[in-house]
């Protein structure tokens, strides 16, 4: 048997699971594949409580990297490793850990951590890391074993019948499969705050779908052009599905003529998180997801997020909540939004900002200026006037009755 090229998946959480861990672990499997449809993969199997992922003959050492890369940001691994299959033999197996320890780019202290899953080989686990061990340090006389922290590891690992020996490993971001924890509806603003909160509900295991609230048409269209921007970002790890775009430019003016100044970015939020609602019941969505932190602008107080939540039934997720700004900054910038974010474009949130907004509004008194208001009237409208861009997700389901999917 010649030498094969592998990726092997970790996983952690998943580990975890009781008797239905089958399902996550084949849910990994499934979205992994979608997402890898692109790359010379010969098969996908689960060995050992790993994923490994068999590349074609052909497939080169710059390839089995950008495949690593790709799926190290994919929600549910945790570590990706980059190796070699061979056989069961240890002239072929010395042979093997070296190659393995060359596709390591820059160490200088290294160790052998050998395990033997099965008896029927006859050299065990101890004796296994001495003799790799031995060949590795005539190989590499430069560099120095180390025991405890080296700078890498290389595997040598007995698995039903074969040998799996790995030494460039990167980190994953962990978290639980896109698709394990039903749809989650994101609303989503061109700022930095929100594609965070909803890249952490989607490492939760949910599917992303997110609305945008645009202040067209009395604002430009920019910042739907920079969520799109933000949902392609996104869907590189396939857990964003679609993006429903609401121009509610109109209606913010009316709400701004009709509703009490300091009460209009109180009444804005109400309005939307009812649109959203709408828009989950037709997804079969379970929960609201926005990038909101508590205090971090006038409609983020308690008070306020208590009169918010109360114009909605579903459960509002709030990933955010107690983050401080630098620290999303930092998961933006890691995310691959940040840049996107930055850029300027008018919203929906700026429109028509009073100069002195409410931070203790009063549930009795907003429901009964939202009343005097036809929001039924203009959420149907709004919902009709939807606009839908797809993205690649496998784990998404169209809902079976969708009026606008």
């Amino acid at each position: 048997m010649s030498l094969q090229r592998v990726c092997l998946v970790h996983y952690h959480e998943i580990g975890l699971k009781g008797h239905n861990r089958s399902q996550f672990e084949k849910r990994l499997v499934s979205n992994i594949k979608a997402l890898l449809h692109a790359y010379p993969l010969e098969k996908i199997k689960r060995i050992s409580g790993r994923i490994c992922l068999f590349l074609d003959p052909e497939a080169t050492y710059e390839t089995a990297c950008e495949i690593a890369d790709h799926i190290a940001g994919v929600p549910g691994v945790a570590r990706v490793s980059s190796g070699y299959r061979c056989e069961q033999d240890i002239e072929i197996m010395k042979d093997t850990a070296v190659k393995a320890l060359h596709d390591v780019e820059s160490f200088e202290t290294f160790k052998v951590a050998a395990r033997r899953n099965h008896t029927d080989f006859p050299i065990d686990s101890m004796e296994l890391n001495q003799i790799v061990g031995a060949v590795l340090c005539r190989s590499f006389p430069e560099k120095k074993v180390k025991m405890k922290n080296p700078d890498v590891t290389v595997h040598v690992e007995v698995i039903e019948g074969h040998t799996y020996i790995y030494a460039r490993s990167i980190a994953g971001i962990g978290g639980l499969p896109v698709g394990t924890a039903g749809k989650a509806v994101c609303l989503m603003s061109s700022g930095i705050d929100s594609p965070v909160a909803c890249w952490k509900i989607a490492r939760r295991g949910a599917v992303c779908i997110g609305v945008h609230f645009s202040g067209r048409p009395e604002t430009v269209d920019t910042s739907e052009y920079l969520v799109d921007d933000i949902g392609h970002v996104l869907e590189k790890t396939g857990c964003f599905a679609k993006l429903y775009i609401a121009p509610i430019g109109s209606y913010q003016r009316m709400i701004a003529e009709m509703a009490p100044p300091p009460l209009r970015i109180v009444m804005y939020r109400r309005f939307m998180y009812q649109i959203a609602e709408k828009i989950a019941l037709l997804e079969g969505a379970k929960a609201l997801v926005t990038g909101e932190s508590l205090g971090q602008v006038a409609s983020q107080t308690m008070d306020n997020l208590l009169v918010t939540n109360a114009s909605v039934s579903l459960p509002i997720y709030r990933p955010l909540i107690g983050s401080d700004k630098i620290d999303i900054i930092n998961e933006a910038q890691a995310l691959g939004t940040f840049e996107i974010s930055s850029q300027d474009a008018p919203d929906c949130c700026t429109l028509y900002m009073p100069r002195n907004p409410e931070t203790h509004a009063k549930l009795e008194r907003v429901e009964a200026i939202e009343a005097e208001l036809p929001f039924d009237e203009w959420i149907q409208e709004v919902l009709d006037s939807l606009e839908v861009r797809r993205y690649a997700c496998p784990s998404y389901r169209e809902p079976k009755q969708s009026e606008k999917a």
